[in-house]
Order: C-alpha cells, then structure tokens, then sequence
C-alpha cells in the first residue's frame, strides 16, 4: 500500500492511494492535485550515505570507502512532493541525488544483517540534494551542504516493505526539465540495506520512522533556479521538486 501525509480541507490527514486517488483516514476520496504534500513519514533521526556507489564517487574522483560514510541530517531539511527547494545566490555547485529512502519499523539496537528486513517498515524516495561549496571535503559533508531547510524532497508515498520485492533491484532515475539525466540501480550500492542497518544498530539505537537514505549513482549534474527535478525509484513513484532562488524570500 502507498502511504501518504497531506494538507488539505484546513487540516493535515494520513491518506492511502487507491485508484490514483487519495483516500483520507476520515473517509473523504480527493484528487492529488487538491492536496499540498507533505513528507510521508516523520523520522527522528535521518542518516544518509554517502558515496554508497562505486560509480557516483568515481564520478567526483574519489574512491568508494572502506566502510560506510554516515552523517546526519536535521527534520528541517525535509520537504514533500512538489515542493520548493532553495539555490543560493552564490551557489555554484548544486546537485540532485536520487536515493532509495529506508524506513525502520520498530526500535531496536544490534540488529544482525540476516534479521534486518524484519526492521524495515517500507520505501520512499529522497532527492538528497547537494551544495557543494559548501563541502570541507567530499569525506566530511557539513551542514551548510546539506542540512539547509528544505534542501531534500522526500515521498510522494511511503510503500509498505511487502510491496517491494527486491529493495536491492531497483531502478533510480532522475529528469532535468523532462530529460534523462541520471540512471541507475539499488544492486550497485557498496553497502546494501541490511549491512547499514546492522552497522548503524551496532552502535546506536534505531527508533520507528528513523530513515536511512541509501545514496545515489553516477549522473549528478548542476540545477539552476527554476528547474523542474523528477526523481524516481521503480515501484515507488515519482518525486517532484522545483529550486528557487534567493529572490522569492524576504530574507
């Protein structure tokens, strides 16, 4: 089942998708161009990945690591489908990272790689945007690169896990103003699902709707003000996101 958080009606709901509708909890049926969205889930803690494909770090000529590089990110960041994303004015590097978005189920701590799907409560899709002139260096991602309000689109659906057959066999693709920019697969990631839930597990606590964003392959490119970004992860959906400028804020 597709999952979703949305505004509408005065209120925010829970809703399911059911015939390209959206149910709500109450009962009301609207259309999803009647709702604001909202992220899907509400996690406490974000951990997200970096260089996870040999490919992508190829890419910005860096090695894949010897283990997994995490770091974290703060709620704020966080915005739903058809949201805006802001591009500062003196930004000169700023990139799209379609990500395959892990939601654990239940808190739990030393969680073995063969149990750790039974954690897993389902997917969603993250565009993990990047500022990289902000970056100290690609190995330490500070917070200016990546925790700005409203920097990583998420959703539009959480899926439940069952409805994901192979999680590590998936299709990621991103679209620039309706062009292919980025293609790739969950099965080239360095660290598959499981490794990072029983490495992270190993040292911390896991709490119910923490997200785990997984990383992103090769094929990053600049975004603009004004540009129109769709990511998407087969089976999932498709992520809308448009970036704006300094000039729309007050501030």
């Amino acid at each position: 089942m597709r999952h979703a958080r949305v505004a509408c009606f005065g209120s925010v709901h829970d809703a399911v998708e059911i015939d390209g509708r959206l149910k709500l909890t109450d009962g009301r049926v609207v259309k999803p161009a009647d709702v604001v969205w909202l992220p899907p889930i509400q996690p406490e803690t974000i951990f997200a990945l970096g260089l996870n494909y040999a490919d992508h770090a190829n890419e910005i000529s860096f090695k894949a690591p010897n283990e997994p590089l995490v770091f974290l990110k703060g709620p704020n960041a966080l915005v739903g489908h058809n949201g805006q994303s802001r591009r500062p004015v003196d930004a000169t590097h700023m990139h799209y990272e379609c990500e395959l978005a892990v939601v654990i189920s239940e808190t739990a701590r030393n969680i073995s790689y063969d149990d750790a799907y039974d954690y897993v409560a389902g997917y969603t899709i993250a565009n993990d945007y990047v500022i990289r002139d902000y970056l100290e260096n690609y190995y330490r991602p500070n917070l200016a690169a990546k925790n700005r309000d409203d920097l990583t689109p998420i959703g539009p659906y959480f899926v439940d896990k069952d409805d994901i057959s192979y999680p590590m066999q998936l299709g990621l693709r991103t679209y620039v103003n309706g062009e292919l920019k980025q293609e790739g697969s969950t099965r080239d990631m360095v660290f598959d699902i499981p490794y990072l839930i029983e490495y992270l597990s190993s040292f911390m606590t896991l709490n119910e709707s923490d997200v785990i964003l997984t990383g992103t392959p090769k094929g990053t490119v600049h975004v603009y003000e004004g540009d129109e970004v769709v990511t998407e992860i087969e089976g999932i959906g498709a992520l809308k996101n448009t970036i704006v400028g300094d000039s729309v804020f007050a501030r």
